[in-house]
């Protein structure tokens, strides 16, 4: 597999994942990915995008009621 943005060879490896949302910031250290050997981009499978997908909705609702009880 090649990267989209400089051609480079993927490989399976870990990269790192982080997101600022309204209240707060999520930050993974190491993810399952392919990452390009020559620019470091990254490509998660759909399998770890949903497993972030799942723990962002859960922190939104916690953010949300965190926020309701002040």
């Amino acid at each position: 597999m090649n990267c989209i943005h400089c051609h480079g060879q993927m490989k399976r490896s870990n990269a790192p994942f982080h997101v600022d949302r309204e209240g707060y910031h999520l930050m993974f250290d190491t993810v399952p990915a392919w990452v390009c050997n020559q620019c470091g981009e990254a490509y998660f499978e759909e399998r770890e995008v949903t497993a972030i997908q799942s723990a962002i909705k859960g922190l939104d609702q916690q953010a949300r009621q965190l926020v309701a009880d002040t």
